[in-house]
């Protein structure tokens, strides 16, 4: 991944000199396939700019995850209609209701790993297009959703998961929800040097949360049964290295059908596309090229003719389950092809977190521990 001094500047909507259009995986899918589940996730998207989950209604994760792969795939338009519509629905608080559907809030409160995904979101477009007015149209956008998120931190670093209606706190954290807020934090404070508004608070409050990940499980709701709690902390980050290594390993048996895919549940018989490729790129950032390659392979069978993806399989009744091509599940292919190729200057969003300062000096003295954190 380019450092921010890094970065060209093109006009918006250009690529970068030299820069492959679209990701492609030799022997397993073409740029023209990946083209096709790019088009695929622009054909859903509302004419407002929300890209939703096959039920109708929208939340701000999934959205930016599919804004990310359009803009991957080289579909600018669509993808800045996306981030426009996450600059219109943010609200005053710097979040973004759980639940919107066609324009009508449906749940309004607000979870803290949606809001701090904008970051992430932005980084990756800058990272593709080099479009510095875009990261500074954004940056309001940014600085109200990390202030919501760090509102909900706990002195030891975790983060709560949520935030109801009336305004109350949860009163517990997910490892794997703050485990991509550590990852939203990192490139918001990416984003925040490249600007020149260096956020020292954020740095912090990211040191914290990486030790907590690392070395507290008490902090978090066991969550256990699914496999986002299982491969997340390698994959946002907070866990590198041999740790990394070992967490993957001891859990593979539990989480991994072989030829299949990754369950979403470790005591159910079904796989999904979304956890798979996700745990195809966290592989890729541990290292383990061979079997993420392996496993993005495997889960092709999920692929349907039009490029989009089934969100899962049930192996043994052996029907697609849920009945349902989710815009999500197609995005994490991309993401997924992305990462593999190596095909845009945003490939690296998930395996290039520089250790540095933020990784190696966690905050130990604000939990009471003297664990540095492993990784």
């Amino acid at each position: 991944m380019p450092r921010p001094d890094q970065l060209a500047s093109p006009a918006s909507g250009t690529q970068l000199p030299g820069v492959p259009a679209v990701p492609s995986v030799p022997g397993i899918l073409t740029a023209a396939e990946v083209l096709a589940t790019g088009e695929h996730i622009a054909a859903r998207q509302e004419p407002a700019g929300a890209i939703g989950w096959p039920d109708g209604h929208s939340d701000a994760w999934n959205h930016i995850e599919c804004a990310m792969a359009l803009s991957a795939c080289g579909l600018r338009e669509p993808a800045r209609l996306a981030y426009h519509w996450l600059r219109r629905t943010q609200r005053a608080d710097g979040s973004w209701p759980k639940r919107t559907e066609a324009g009508q809030v449906t749940d309004p409160a607000a979870e803290s790993n949606q809001a701090a995904y904008v970051a992430v979101g932005t980084w990756h477009e800058l990272l593709i297009t080099g479009d510095r007015e875009f990261a500074v149209q954004m940056w309001p956008t940014v600085g109200r959703a990390i202030g919501f998120v760090l509102a909900l931190q706990a002195p030891r670093g975790e983060i709560a998961w949520q935030r109801a209606a009336d305004g109350t706190p949860a009163s517990y954290a997910l490892l794997a929800g703050c485990s991509s807020i550590y990852q939203s934090l990192r490139c918001a404070a990416r984003l925040a040097r490249y600007l020149g508004e260096p956020q020292p608070g954020w740095e912090q409050a990211a040191s914290r949360l990486r030790h907590v990940v690392a070395c507290h499980p008490e902090a978090f709701a066991d969550k256990s049964r699914y496999s986002m709690d299982w491969y997340y902390p390698v994959l946002a980050g907070p866990l590198r290295g041999p740790a990394a290594a070992g967490r993957l390993d001891a859990q593979w048996p539990e989480f991994v059908v072989p030829g299949l895919g990754v369950r979403c549940v470790r005591d159910q018989p079904w796989v999904t596309g979304a956890e798979t490729c996700e745990l195809v790129m966290a592989l890729e950032a541990a290292g383990e090229y061979p079997k993420a390659r392996q496993m993005f392979a495997d889960i092709q069978y999920l692929r349907d003719a039009d490029g989009g993806y089934w969100t899962g399989w049930q192996f043994v009744t052996k029907a697609h389950f849920p009945a349902e091509r989710s815009n999500w599940t197609a995005a994490a292919m991309i993401l997924a092809a992305d990462a593999l190729s190596r095909a845009t200057p945003a490939a690296g969003l998930f395996r290039d977190l520089p250790a540095g300062p933020l990784a190696g000096q966690a905050m130990a003295g604000a939990c009471g521990c003297a664990t540095a954190g492993p990784g």
